[in-house]
């Protein structure tokens, strides 16, 4: 027994050595690999819910740095022109944007909901001939915009955060409590 127990403690004093010696660096090296890997592999997901339509979708539209193709399509679904249902295909980038927006606010994956997502030129149209600040040549006709607001967040915080991440567009509409974003030059 007590023979056992010396080659125990002989083995975890050769560890304990091993490791002071050389393995901080071994150490580091395997935890910084292993954040890597678990970035790379890291699930992208989004929880959606549509005002018009009142559709709501939670998915992973990207996994590490690869796009989804079938969870695009149900997100070019979800967010097409409810006036119409037309679909047109999103720039995914929009979707790395609302993801990092929920994140940078302190709610990863909260609920977003989307108040206008792809419109037609018709749409538009329609739209800029009975309210204001519609654009003639709006981002939402080629699916690079998104209007949206969060659930107990202020649209002005929203405003603030989106702006921080400098990835594009940002509108600020507070008496209609919803902010725009798109993947357009970097304005506000």
């Amino acid at each position: 027994m007590q023979a056992a127990r010396k080659i125990s403690l002989w083995v975890a004093g050769a560890m304990l050595f091993l490791i002071s010696s050389s393995g901080a660096p071994t150490q580091s090296r395997a935890v910084t690999s292993q954040l890597s890997v678990s970035q790379e592999s890291q699930d992208h997901r989004l929880l959606l819910y549509n005002t018009h339509t009142a559709e709501r979708i939670e998915l992973v539209y990207r996994q590490g740095d690869q796009y989804v193709p079938g969870a695009l399509a149900k997100l070019d679904y979800f967010l097409r022109d409810h006036r119409t249902g037309d679909v047109r295909h999103f720039d995914p980038r929009l979707y790395d944007i609302l993801s990092d927006l929920t994140s940078s606010i302190g709610n990863p994956g909260g609920e977003i909901d989307i108040t206008c997502g792809y419109r037609t030129s018709s749409t538009n149209e329609s739209l800029r001939a009975h309210t204001t600040g519609v654009a003639k040549n709006s981002l939402h006709i080629q699916a690079e915009a998104i209007d949206l607001r969060m659930p107990g967040i202020d649209t002005l915080k929203l405003r603030q955060a989106a702006l921080a991440l400098r990835r594009g567009g940002v509108g600020y509409y507070p008496r209609s409590d919803f902010i725009h974003v798109d993947v357009g030059r970097v304005r506000q």
